[in-house]
């Protein structure tokens, strides 16, 4: 949990991203080296603008303990306006 926390609480800090949802207590079982691996594991629900994906991905692989993080980017097209709004104007443009 402190990890997921730090990566939250970083790509916010660092506005690449609006808003980090942490849902806690994930069983995970996956094949890893071999083996069937069971974890306990959080999920980060991240919200950021498409032009700034590679940049959060690649802050994620440098702040996660996993060797291999999980990483699925879902695109949207949309949603309540206000909010788009809201998430566009929260997120760095470039990123940078």
């Amino acid at each position: 949990m402190e990890n997921a926390k730090k990566i939250a609480k970083t790509l916010v800090d660092e506005r690449l991203v609006a808003c980090v949802n942490i849902v806690p207590y994930i069983k995970s079982f996956y094949v890893w080296e071999g083996k069937t691996t069971e974890d306990d594991e959080v999920l980060l629900v991240i919200k950021t603008r498409s032009e700034v994906k590679e940049k959060v991905i690649k802050r994620i692989k440098e702040l996660h303990t996993y060797q291999v993080p999980e990483v699925i980017a879902i695109d949207f097209n949309s949603g309540l306006p206000e909010y788009l709004s809201w998430l566009t104007e929260s997120v760095k443009k470039d990123g940078d």
